[in-house]
């Protein structure tokens, strides 16, 4: 008996001890990259070319974020991708839950041809130039509301939020009818709340989304400065630092001295997307803590209808 407690203990151990060294290595290799990012980022840029930077920088600089910042368009579009995230925070969480109340009514006579509808919209699209004529001909190229009506419902983010609802007792709802609740007040100060972990679950996906976005702004808003977006704007500082290095190594190559001494002081394109990538990363780093059990919750049981 001794002996098999005895090894038993010696197997959970073993067990564990794999275990935890297994999942400190899957760490590792997921958090590395980033860091190393970030290390990169906060490095000379022409040491940066050298390589070699692993956990810290090796010479210590600011210019990268420097070049990020020493115009007004970064502040600039940096209010403007915090307003259209917001916007679209908001609208499409609220739009789509009502829509997916709607049609997970078993009342109401029309859901499943409406539901099939939106489903079907998720595996056929008409394409960039239809739309384009489509967003154009509403009169919303060059402006604002580009960025939040097209996407107002989400197909996958109603699939999701209709199967939760589904999984509310009706008896609840009903309790509400009979109180004399309309169908408004009761999804408002009802399903709602009930739904919190997977409109939380639905935010994080819209927020990411909507923060990383800037192919739309390519296609309708490219001729608005004032209506560029963070990504947008980070993306044509890449653009802007790889003509740079293209240029330096040009220099360099034609034994312009002068020419490439002073691109040297520029930043290269391995410095700037890094400094781009951690500038990208941060909002939503500092947001998801605070979303993480919530969307835990939400995936867990939004995916599955018992």
């Amino acid at each position: 008996m001794r002996s098999r407690f005895r090894l038993s203990k010696i197997e959970n151990i073993t067990f564990h001890t794999i275990n935890t060294l297994f999942l400190l290595f899957i760490s590792f290799i997921t958090l590395y990259p980033f860091w190393n990012t970030i290390a990169v980022s906060f490095n000379d840029a022409m040491d940066t070319m050298r390589g070699g930077i692993t956990f810290l920088p090796r010479k210590f600089s600011l210019f990268n974020y420097q070049v990020i910042f020493q115009t007004g368009a970064i502040p600039r579009a940096f209010l403007v991708s915090v307003a259209r995230t917001l916007i679209n925070l908001v609208t499409n969480v609220f739009f789509t839950a009502m829509l997916a109340f709607a049609l997970s009514r078993r009342e109401f006579v029309l859901r499943k041809p409406f539901t099939f509808i939106i489903i079907l919209s998720m595996y056929i699209n008409a394409g960039l130039i239809p739309t384009y004529f489509l967003i154009r001909s509403l009169g919303m190229v060059n402006t604002f509301w580009v960025y939040v009506i097209p996407g107002i419902v989400n197909a996958f983010n109603f699939v999701v939020m209709r199967t939760y609802m589904g999984s509310i007792p009706e008896s609840i709802i009903e309790s509400a009818r009979i109180d004399g609740y309309g169908d408004f007040y009761i999804f408002v100060r009802i399903i709602l709340p009930l739904c919190l972990p997977v409109l939380a679950t639905i935010g994080l996906f819209v927020a990411v989304g909507s923060w990383n976005a800037w192919f739309d702004t390519m296609i309708y808003n490219s001729g608005r400065v004032n209506l560029h977006t963070l990504q947008y704007k980070l993306m044509e500082y890449l653009q802007s630092s790889q003509a740079q290095g293209r240029g330096a190594q040009d220099a360099g190559a034609m034994g312009l001295a002068a020419q490439a001494g002073a691109m040297s002081t520029m930043v290269t394109p391995m410095s700037i997307r890094a400094a781009i990538t951690v500038v990208a990363a941060m909002p939503i780093l500092f947001v998801y803590p605070f979303m993480q059990r919530y969307f835990v919750v939400g995936l867990n049981v939004g995916g599955v209808k018992e």
